[in-house]
């Protein structure tokens, strides 16, 4: 037994040098972004989940406005998110270049265009917020639509909070300090998660305990995320006044990689919101089974979107090295452990599917839906999430942003929103033929990926 553990061990240290150790970085600080990364996935999908539970105890018409309500909040949450990784590109490129100054400046003006940009959006969907239910929404039951208004116009309350939040973030990502941001997000997610149970399962607040519980815990996200960048952060160097003074330069470089993947968040998301429409003619049965399903699908994803998050400070950091060569091992290695995360929990959650469901209190009659979808997500993800998700994150960090950004767009619209309407609504398949859809989708991105990165272009621009 005692001869077995050390010949483990090397194996093991075998293969995490085979596979994670390069001239720019080895096992160990590729470990280091991973795990911190992994584990606030992890805490912010079971948080989701645990959310969408708790207010399912508040009746379908909730679930179903929260559902509704949070796939436009993907939507421009993640226009936010691109702006933000458009920044931890840059911060990470400027730090393989060794170029300090240079980081602090980039730092800076990332966040005061995630800022800039939250507030317009916000502000536009307050005012709007009506017209933009209606435009969306129309069709939806009388109580889901009071519901999803409530919820809309406190998540926009909200955007300007967790848009800095994650500007922060991503740029302390670039830096690969990972840690720091598990830490900011547990601070935030906690706080979320504790008043909602306070709110939603003792008071039975419903959807307007959920609005007050995102409001203060993205104000206090906002303000720790702040006070750590300002007070015991000196990887970044983070100075008021840069963040205060619009550096062009800089921002135009932010926004080569943040524009196109905003522009492919917001058509992407798009797509996703027009399928959401889809689901709403079937009435708010389909759309429970929608979102209940959807939930559960995230659990699958932990692994592959904490890899699509650490890849790009990792690839980031190979191309401000100049270093190609390492940057095309790590993202071969990165898809290969992607698709090892899929399998084991699949082989994990599949088994403990009854235990799941319950936690959402569906009725009877719509559980043998929602383990259709399960098992039809269980059985793609390993083979086609990691190249159409983690892969374009990849090409995204060495700067190939509008190569992803129109392939994403174009297979989206064709695919998953086309094709959805063709099986979902003419022929009939309802919510199966929808995701049957999406995850056709799935393949045809990856595949387009896979060619490009093959290829040699995705690492010719130059950005710093």
């Amino acid at each position: 037994m005692n001869i077995r553990r050390p010949n483990i061990k090397l194996k093991t240290v075998f293969l995490l040098n085979k596979y994670f150790t390069g001239d720019s970085m080895d096992y160990k600080q590729i470990i280091a972004i991973i795990i911190p990364i992994f584990v606030d996935q992890a805490f912010i999908i079971l948080m989701s989940l645990l959310n969408t539970a708790m207010i399912s105890s508040s009746g379908i018409a909730a679930v179903s406005a929260v559902s509704m309500v949070d796939s436009l909040n993907i939507f421009l949450i993640n226009v936010f998110v691109a702006v933000a990784t458009g920044g931890t590109v840059i911060v990470a490129q400027y730090k393989g270049s060794g170029n300090q100054e240079m980081v602090a400046k980039a730092a800076s003006q990332a966040i005061t265009a995630v800022a800039m940009l939250s507030v317009l959006i916000s502000t536009f969907v307050i005012v709007f917020h009506t017209p933009t239910l209606n435009l969306l929404f129309g069709n939806a039951d009388a109580e889901v639509f009071n519901n999803a208004k409530i919820f809309l116009i406190g998540s926009c309350i909200s955007y300007p909070f967790i848009a800095i939040f994650q500007a922060v973030s991503g740029v302390l990502r670039g830096v690969a300090e990972t840690k720091a941001c598990l830490g900011l997000s547990l601070i935030m997610n906690i706080t979320y998660l504790c008043l909602n149970i306070v709110l939603i399962s003792i008071f039975d607040m419903g959807v307007m305990g959920l609005v007050i519980s995102m409001i203060l815990a993205r104000v206090l996200g906002m303000v720790t995320s702040l006070i750590y960048l300002t007070k015991y952060n000196h990887t970044l160097g983070f100075k008021l006044r840069n963040a205060l003074r619009l550096n062009f330069s800089i921002l135009k470089k932010i926004m080569f990689i943040g524009i196109p993947f905003a522009a492919e968040q917001m058509f992407f998301n798009g797509g996703k919101l027009l399928t959401q429409t889809f689901i709403v003619q079937l009435g708010t049965i389909a759309m429970t089974v929608n979102a209940i399903s959807g939930s559960i699908s995230l659990l699958f994803q932990i692994g592959g979107s904490a890899l699509s998050v650490a890849v790009v400070t990792v690839v980031g950091q190979c191309i401000g090295r100049k270093n190609v060569e390492d940057a095309r091992k790590f993202i071969k290695s990165f898809l290969g452990l992607s698709t090892v995360f899929f399998v084991i929990v699949t082989l994990i959650i599949l088994p403990l599917f009854p235990l799941i469901v319950k936690l959402f209190s569906p009725p009877e009659d719509i559980i043998p839906s929602i383990f259709a979808l399960t098992l039809l997500i269980s059985i793609a993800q390993p083979l086609l999430w990691s190249f159409s998700f983690v892969l374009p994150s990849a090409l995204r960090a060495a700067g190939d942003s509008k190569y992803t950004s129109i392939t994403s767009l174009l297979s989206m619209w064709a695919f998953r929103v086309i094709l959805g309407y063709i099986l979902g609504i003419t022929l009939g398949f309802g919510i199966m033929g929808v995701w049957v859809a999406m995850v056709a989708e799935w393949g045809v991105r990856g595949l387009i990926f896979g060619l490009r990165f093959k290829g040699d272009k995705w690492y010719a621009h130059k950005l710093i």
